[in-house]
């Protein structure tokens, strides 16, 4: 078996993926991490990503369905897959349509479920201070509010905020304390939600068809 092919065809449903369809963003990422040794197993999820692209061609980001601001959802996965790295997974939503996503696997291996949904949400609070920039840009002003994240995780939520894990989490490397600070100046807020409401969950892992197809139509994905 060759891994030409299957370059190519992880390549092809990447690029679908980094356009258009943030729904296969966790599914792409997972087959990416086999293509110097692909073996059958990992031929069959990549032929499962395209025979769901396939039932759902016909879907696509549609922007308007609701008059929002900039905001963001992040999640992580604890070290639940073989390379014990946990998995963070961030979407940031501007009038009912995903604009930036990402699913990528943590580049240090963290000790609790706490440090990697701290990880995330500093991951996701710096892609929110380039948006913010960017947007600046784009439409000629500054964006003053800060912009909302939603966390499933009260005790990083809690960490970003005042730190009181300190004794415990003492080990984490500076530069992720960065979050730290622009909670401070304003720059973002960093709140709760519900898993069942956290869009990013389906950025994290592998779920069910039903609620797999539930976040994909959260972040703006449906048929037209």
């Amino acid at each position: 078996m060759r891994n030409v092919p299957y370059r190519e065809a992880v390549g092809s449903a990447g690029y679908a993926d980094k356009g258009t369809r943030p729904d296969i963003s966790f599914a792409t990422s997972t087959v990416a991490q086999f293509l110097d040794n692909p073996g059958s197993a990992h031929w069959e999820a990549v032929k499962t990503i395209y025979r769901y692209l396939l039932g759902t061609k016909d879907w696509s980001l549609v922007y308007g369905g609701k008059t929002e601001d900039l905001q963001g959802f992040v999640n992580a996965d604890g070290a639940s897959q073989e390379h014990r790295r946990a998995i963070s997974g961030y979407v940031f939503m501007l009038d009912g349509g995903a604009v930036s996503w990402t699913s990528k696997k943590q580049e240090l291996i963290t000790l609790s479920t706490t440090e990697a949904e701290y990880v995330a949400a500093t991951h996701a609070a710096k892609e929110a201070m380039w948006l913010k920039e960017l947007f600046g840009e784009i439409f000629g002003h500054t964006i003053n509010k800060p912009i909302t994240i939603f966390g499933n995780n009260k005790s990083a939520i809690t960490l970003a905020h005042n730190g009181q894990y300190h004794s415990r989490t003492k080990h984490i490397d500076i530069r992720y304390h960065f979050i730290r600070y622009i909670i401070e100046n304003g720059s973002i807020k960093l709140i709760y939600c519900p898993t069942d409401d956290q869009t990013a969950d389906t950025l994290t892992k592998a779920l069910p068809s039903t609620k797999a197809k539930h976040f994909a139509t959260a972040m703006g994905l449906c048929k037209v």
